[in-house]
C-alpha cells in the first residue's frame, strides 16, 4: 500500500496495491500492521455503507467530544469527491480541507482523523460508499455544517441545480459555529 500525506496533517490517501489477470483484481484494503506503521494505528469498530445517486450530497457531518470519530473511507461502486474538513479549533490549518475523487477504478481510500468533518458528492450515476468508524455511533454527539457554507467554500463538482441533500443537512450549523471540541 502507498500512503500519501494530503495538506492537512493526518488526513491520509491510501492507495492499494492491485494485481489484475484475466479472472478480475485483487487488493488488501486493510491491514491493521501495515497501517499502523504508516500512522494510522486506529482500531475500527463500525463499518457503515450507503448508496445514493448522482448530485446527492452527504455532509459535513462528524461527531463531536468523546464520540468524536476517525474514518477510512472509500467507494465499492461509482465515483464520489470525498471532502474532509478541519475542525481542530487549536490547528493552523482550522476551516481548511481536503477533496479527494474516490471510485471503484482508482480503488483509494481516505483516512479522516478525529477532529474532522466528513461529506461526499455523487459524480456518478450511483455511487456505493463504505467507511470504517473508530468509534461507534452516538446521535447525542452529531454535529453538522451546511455543505454550501460560504467560509468553507467547497466546489462539490456538481450543479447547484442538481445538489441533493437532507432535510438535516440544509439546517445544518456554519463554520463559524463549530464549538471548542478540545482538539
Amino acid at each position: 500500500m502507498n500512503f500519501i500525506k494530503t495538506e492537512i496533517d493526518g488526513v491520509i490517501i491510501v492507495e492499494p496495491r492491485v494485481f489484475e489477470d484475466a479472472r478480475g483484481y485483487f487488493f488488501e484494503s486493510y491491514n491493521e500492521a501495515e497501517f499502523a506503521k504508516n500512522g494510522i494505528p486506529n482500531k475500527f469498530v463500525q463499518d457503515n455503507q450507503s448508496k445514493s445517486s448522482y448530485g446527492v450530497v452527504r455532509g459535513l457531518h462528524c461527531q463531536l467530544g468523546e464520540h468524536a470519530q476517525a474514518k477510512l473511507v472509500r467507494v465499492l461502486h461509482g465515483r464520489v469527491l470525498d471532502v474532509a474538513v478541519d475542525i481542530r479549533k487549536n490547528s493552523p490549518t482550522f476551516g481548511k480541507y481536503v477533496a479527494v475523487e474516490l471510485s471503484d477504478e482508482n480503488k483509494r481510500q481516505l483516512f479522516i482523523p478525529r477532529g474532522f468533518l466528513h461529506g461526499f458528492s455523487v459524480l456518478s450515476d450511483e455511487a456505493v460508499f463504505a467507511y470504517k468508524c473508530d468509534n461507534l455511533y452516538a446521535p447525542q454527539s452529531e454535529f453538522g455544517i451546511r455543505f454550501d457554507d460560504p467560509d468553507i467554500g467547497i466546489d462539490w463538482k456538481v450543479p447547484a441545480d442538481k445538489i441533493i441533500t437532507s432535510a438535516k443537512d440544509n439546517i445544518a450549523k456554519g463554520l463559524k459555529d463549530v464549538p471548542d471540541n478540545g482538539m
